[in-house]
């Protein structure tokens, strides 16, 4: 039963010297993990917020939309697709096109260039590549969109037969 004693003090003794050896090093551990923690939530926080705020923006533009105002509308669809949200950014680009709000030919280029270097799976790449040489076969730019049709076949993307379809055209 002693020895029990003994052994039990033996080892708070133990834990009590560590603890006041490396008393300021368990402190700095705790602080910088606590500041790690506290900057991830920050970051977290601040990304649903920027989401927050850009489909906020796609709202009032498609608002502006609807009361034909397209000046204002594409402004914030420009906007988001600036701010690079790998969702908004292509959901604005598509309504640019399709309700024609940009006639700059080099300026949709600009938009298609910045989908392009976002961070997609290769087969949100094809699909954007895919609308790419749409836009291009419809500008009197066939070469080029012929092109991108041919890059999407020889990858053999899920969207090949599509593409296979429109290069016969």
């Amino acid at each position: 039963m002693s020895e029990n004693l003994d052994i039990k003090n033996e080892n708070k003794d133990k834990f009590t010297l560590f603890l006041k050896n490396n008393l300021k090093k368990i402190i700095i551990f705790i602080i910088i993990t606590v500041i790690i923690f506290s900057i991830f939530i920050f970051f977290k926080i601040s990304g649903e917020n920027k989401d927050k705020l850009i489909s906020e923006k796609y709202i009032q533009a498609g608002i502006y939309l609807s009361k034909n105002k397209k000046i204002e509308s594409k402004k914030l669809f420009e906007e988001i697709i600036y701010d690079k949200n790998k969702f908004y950014s292509v959901l604005a680009l598509n309504t640019i096109l399709e309700k024609n709000l940009e006639n700059n030919k080099n300026k949709i280029m600009e938009y298609f260039e910045i989908m392009e270097k976002l961070n997609y799976s290769s087969e949100k790449k094809d699909l954007i590549n895919l609308k790419k040489a749409l836009y291009l076969i419809n500008n009197s730019e066939e070469d080029e969109g012929k092109k991108l049709l041919n890059r999407i076949i020889d990858s053999n993307s899920k969207l090949k037969n599509i593409a296979e379809e429109i290069n016969k055209k």
